[in-house]
């Protein structure tokens, strides 16, 4: 503990951290609560001297716009698909990796890259892998269309080609290429700290489990999975607060329209919608659907605070 006549050189180290999170959280966070109050409010108009009433005109603006509950439904959808898939998958990934020695610290590196590359780039590769490329006239003017990588594989193994994310797909066909993509972005963080959390694992468990003669399934599912739940709990966490924040990667593959061409803003979330709101000088909705979108996370942390008290060892 520092000593009390030498705190003010504590507080001198400190200030610069401090201030800049004065600056660009605290701040910030406080002007999203006024504008959100502030009825209508647009930075264009406070600068001209317009004055706002105080209310709650805009949180009820944000749940009567006819586009929120399909960004809300998206984004629920979105996180409660990809968030188990990817949690148990990172899980078996982790459990594998822990068990190979040789090329171990390779394949981590490997699972590691997509974490380090931008999302915008990776969504126009998985663009380009569930792209139907185009169609041109064979030699005898039959139409040929031209698929991605995905599609080429499906017809080699003797089905048909679908369309994943040109313009007339379906919805369920946009959902399924997201989650696939959300769900290969979010596993190299997951399996880091799952794998991570296996090897600070006593030996001696696992040492006493296999001269008593228990079988591999046993030991994963009374002595893996207990011992690793504080990592699971962190991830499983982590990954609705990520899965609620969800919006490059479709922008990364459906482009600023957040859907197919046809349908542009299919695929849009509450981020996407508090974007859509700012060119227009929206800012006392995009403000509110900030609030709501917080306190939604917020709702959805406690209750997994909650639900890891009963079932996390620690």
């Amino acid at each position: 503990m520092v000593d009390s006549k030498h705190q003010w050189k504590a507080w001198i180290y400190l200030a610069p951290a401090i201030i800049l999170l004065l600056i660009f959280t605290v701040w910030p966070i406080i002007n999203t609560v006024r504008m959100a109050l502030l009825e209508g409010y647009s930075s264009l108009g406070a600068a001209g001297g317009k004055t706002y009433e105080f209310g709650f005109g805009n949180f009820v603006k944000v749940i009567k716009y006819k586009g929120f509950i399909k960004c809300l439904y998206n984004t629920i959808l979105l996180c409660v698909l990809t968030v188990p898939i990817s949690t148990l998958l990172a899980l078996l990934i982790a459990v594998a990796l822990n068990s190979i020695k040789p090329l171990q610290k390779v394949l981590q590196t490997i699972f590691f890259l997509p974490y380090v590359t931008n999302s915008i780039a990776i969504g126009m590769v998985f663009t380009a892998m569930f792209n139907i490329v185009g169609s041109f006239y064979g030699t005898e003017n039959e139409i040929v269309i031209t698929a991605g990588i995905i599609n080429n594989i499906i017809e080699f193994f003797g089905g048909k080609a679908i369309n994943w994310v040109n313009y007339g797909s379906t919805y369920a066909a946009n959902i399924a290429v997201m989650v696939i993509y959300i769900v290969w972005n979010a596993l190299p963080f997951k399996i880091l700290v799952l794998l991570g959390g296996l090897q600070s694992i006593n030996k001696q468990y696992y040492d006493a489990a296999k001269v008593d003669g228990t079988s591999r399934r046993r030991i994963f599912t009374r002595i893996t999975v207990p011992l690793l739940s504080p990592m699971l709990a962190y991830v499983i966490i982590t990954g609705f607060i990520g899965g609620f924040k969800e919006y490059s990667s479709i922008v990364g593959i459906f482009g600023e329209g957040m859907g197919p061409a046809d349908d542009a803003g299919r695929l849009n979330t509450i981020v996407g919608f508090i974007y859509d709101a700012l060119p227009n000088q929206q800012h006392g909705r995009a403000s509110a659907a900030a609030l709501i979108l917080f306190a939604i996370i917020f709702v959805v942390t406690r209750i997994n605070m909650y639900v890891s008290k009963k079932k996390v060892h620690y």
